[in-house]
Order: structure tokens, then sequence, then C-alpha cells
């Protein structure tokens, strides 16, 4: 089962499914090149030799460079959202972090939705940055969505990383409350105020430019 591709946004690998960026073309060694262009057209046909490719992409293109190899090859591969619950499931640290990156290209509802609430409840920095791109920003509640800025700030991940952190704080009276109870507790234990706190803050003023400020747009890498 396959399903179409919303409107894309920056991932690590912007580029159409079955070709490489120049970017990462020009980075990868002959060898990685050639074993990553067969892994993509392999992915594009109707048989599971892709999820083993996943598993692939650290040895054969390098840990830099791994990340784009994997989440081209799941753009090629497709899968249904049911395909891509369990390779996360199932997956490694690496490998649901791929899956969360491509969520904005293979599923344009939120029915993956409980793959971004599942990397929300862990404390590994590099998951909490890929689940709050932008599948998050289209698709989390408000809730959950602010509950997941207040993670970013609590364990450290740069605000810059939320996806359409401006658009979606702007005006947003709950965030401003939960950010001051944040740092008011944060003073009070005589710890700093995270500096990303302020700009949060500053967001949230409904009178100010909903895009004028730090974080207001989306990040360059679909986390």
């Amino acid at each position: 089962m396959t399903h179409p591709h919303p409107t894309p946004d920056r991932t690590p690998a912007e580029a159409s499914p079955l070709s490489l960026p120049d970017d990462l073309r020009t980075h990868l060694t002959p060898p990685a090149r050639h074993w990553l262009e067969a892994a993509l057209a392999e992915a594009a046909l109707p048989a599971p030799a892709w999820e083993l490719r996943l598993a692939e992409a650290r040895r054969r293109c390098g840990p830099a460079h791994a990340d784009a190899a994997r989440v081209l090859i799941l753009r090629a591969a497709r899968p249904a959202p049911a395909d891509l619950a369990r390779v996360y499931q199932q997956g490694t640290a690496d490998e649901r972090r791929a899956v969360l990156h491509a969520l904005p290209h293979l599923v344009p509802g939120p029915e993956s939705l409980p793959l971004v609430e599942d990397a929300l409840r862990t404390n590994d920095t590099r998951l909490l940055e890929a689940a709050v791109g932008p599948y998050a920003a289209r698709h989390l509640t408000p809730h959950l969505w602010r509950h997941a800025v207040l993670k970013c700030l609590f364990t450290g991940v740069p605000i810059t990383r939320v996806a359409q952190l401006a658009a979606r704080a702007h005006g947003d009276a709950e965030l401003a409350r939960m950010l001051a109870d944040f740092a008011a507790e944060r003073t009070a234990a005589g710890r700093p105020v995270p500096e990303d706190l302020r700009h949060v803050l500053a967001l949230t003023d409904p009178t100010a430019p909903p895009h004028a400020t730090h974080g207001g747009t989306p990040h360059g890498k679909e986390s």
C-alpha cells in the first residue's frame, strides 16, 4: 500500500526519492554512491529488501551520511504507516530517527502521531530533535505540542529545531503561562533560565509579528 507524498519540507535528504542530492553525491565514496543508488532503485520495487538497506546504511555510507541515506531509502520505498510503525518499534535509534525524518514525505495525515509521541517520551536528544520536525508541527495537538516545546527546553534541544515554532507559538497564552511557570521553578531552584525560553516567550506575544523573531522558520533538518 502506498500513500501520496504531501508537500515536502526540507530534510537531511532534500531530493526526489530516486536521485541523490548533489551535496550527498559529492561526499560519498564511489562504492558508497553505487550502493545507495542501487538501494534506492531496489527500494522502489515491491520487495522488502529496503529494510535491510536501512540497517546497512551506516556501514556503507559512513556515519556522516547515513541519516540522509536512510531517509532517501524510505522515500523510495514509500512504506505504509503500519510498516513505518514496525520499523520504528523494531529499529535502532538511528532507524527510528530516519522514520521520524521521513514522516512528512510519506504520511499526509496524523496516522503516525504515536511514533512522534513515543519519541517525545524519551530523553534521547537526537530523537527529540527528529520528533519536533514538520510532521509534529502539522499534526500535534496544542497540548502535546506545548509539552514538546517544554521538553526541548528541559533537555537542551535547541529551540530552532522545532518546526514552525513562531507560527504555532504566536499568541499562545497557555504556552506563555507554562513557560513562565518553568522559568519560576528554575529560578527558585537556583538554576539558570535557558535563553531559548526567553525567545519562545517573546514569540507568544500576540502583538509581535508572527514570523519576525528567533525560530520563525521551519528548521532545515527534518527532525
